[in-house]
């Protein structure tokens, strides 16, 4: 699968039992559908944050093609007040694609991961960045 971002094969690894693709170029994470809800500790908080999602109408971001049917991504707000992220969600359902550190703000913002497990192993992926 190519990167949504950089058009170069990503890498496949597996953080917490899911299947994770990332691109070594721009440090992008894709999930397929259902691997988001699956790093989350629980159902709730799953539904949390996909109640949170809020597609965004006139985004000045470019909209990318999803590395799976190559359709044109919406671009979805994720979160609520001052703690949103911008992330890039396949039309037809396909995935969610996370630029560098989207997918570390989600679990920092969303207090989903409470030992910090999650935040370590992403920390790690993106090399020189910390756990805030």
């Amino acid at each position: 699968m190519d990167c949504p971002v950089c058009k170069t094969a990503m890498i496949t690894f597996e953080l917490n039992d899911v299947e994770v693709d990332q691109c070594l170029e721009c440090y992008g994470i894709w999930l397929d559908a259902g691997e988001l809800e699956m790093l989350l500790p629980d159902s709730g908080q799953a539904k949390k944050v996909l109640s949170s999602f809020k597609q965004m109408a006139d985004c000045e971001e470019t909209p990318r093609k999803c590395p799976i049917c190559l359709k044109k991504m919406h671009k979805v707000n994720v979160g609520s007040g001052e703690s949103t992220v911008l992330i890039d969600s396949c039309a037809k359902g396909d995935g969610l694609w996370f630029d560098k550190g989207e997918l570390q703000d989600i679990f920092k913002f969303g207090s989903f991961d409470g030992d910090g497990k999650v935040q370590d192993l992403l920390a790690d992926i993106f090399k020189n960045e910390q756990k805030q």
